[in-house]
């Protein structure tokens, strides 16, 4: 899992789907509301969440650090 501060843009992940796991980067850290796709993304400066890209569809979505792991 990752932690807040450890994720920044480009950083590679993965992260796990009703598909299984998947990958992609970090664009940005959200830290205030936005909507992605018609989504509520609830995202605070306390409480961030992270927008990634799958590298497999392209698409992007929210989440919460503690979804993602950090790939080395």
């Amino acid at each position: 899992m990752a932690e807040k501060e450890d994720l920044k843009p480009g950083d590679e992940v993965e992260w796990d789907t009703s598909q299984g796991k998947t990958h992609g980067r970090v664009v940005k850290k959200q830290t205030t509301e936005t909507h992605i796709k018609g989504h509520k993304v609830a995202a605070t400066k306390d409480d961030p969440q992270f927008i990634v890209k799958s590298d497999k569809s392209g698409k992007e979505a929210a989440h919460k650090p503690e979804e993602l792991q950090k790939k080395s």
